[in-house]
């Protein structure tokens, strides 16, 4: 079975109603991103990113997974599928996919200051000056600006025996995980999924100028074909 790992940011949620990470102005959801998703931002505000996160995880609750989501799901059925995301909402769970990584972390788990310890609240607010089992503040479960990405390697080693490497949705601008391409192996099939145009370093990609769901529609019927 050939394995198809997609690479997933932000174009890949629009359509469900999840807003961009950040717009042209480096703002998310009228914050500006530092605030809000920044070590820095969190040792300074606290209390800022608590409500934030709470916001972002209620959230969950009125949005779907869209046709873009189902469809990376549907190609398990002939394909060994990973999805690797920037994303943290729980969309391409929600859709079926059995195999995701989550590379900035996930709206649905907070953790201790160590992140030594991980709880899965799904959708509930975190109470300001929640504290976890050690006695450390309760945080988001996300890999902000200025912390290490943990996952990086072993999604690394994933792209690297990938047959097929899709990426929606995403610029591919934010390292570490800009840099995963490269792993690809030479012979690796590449298709970019995105209405706007992406240099990439590659000659040989495949482009697919369309948002999330339309270009994943004409992905599955050539893949179908």
């Amino acid at each position: 079975m050939r394995r198809i790992v997609f690479l997933t940011g932000a174009g890949m949620s629009v359509e469900s109603g999840i807003s961009a990470f950040r717009d042209s102005g480096g703002l998310w959801e009228k914050h500006d991103v530092m605030e809000v998703a920044s070590i820095e931002g969190w040792r300074k505000n606290p209390d800022l990113m608590i409500k934030f996160y709470n916001e972002r995880r209620a959230q969950l609750d009125k949005v779907a997974p869209n046709d873009g989501h189902k469809l990376i799901a549907q190609l398990e059925k002939s394909f060994k599928v990973t999805v690797i995301t920037q994303n943290v909402d729980n969309l391409h769970e929600r859709a079926g996919s059995s195999d995701v990584i989550h590379l900035h972390g996930e709206l649905t788990k907070v953790c201790n200051e160590s992140k030594s310890e991980v709880y899965d609240i799904g959708t509930r607010a975190v109470e300001i000056g929640e504290k976890a089992s050690d006695g450390s503040r309760v945080r988001p479960f996300i890999v902000w600006f200025g912390e290490a990405v943990p996952l990086i390697e072993k999604a690394a080693n994933i792209v690297a025996n990938a047959d097929i490497i899709v990426i929606v949705g995403t610029s591919m601008q934010v390292y570490p995980a800009a840099g995963l391409i490269h792993y690809a192996k030479q012979n690796a099939e590449i298709f970019l999924i995105d209405p706007n145009d992406i240099n990439t370093p590659f000659a040989a990609v495949n482009v697919i100028k369309e948002k999330a769901s339309v270009g994943m529609r004409i992905l599955t019927k050539k893949f179908t074909a």
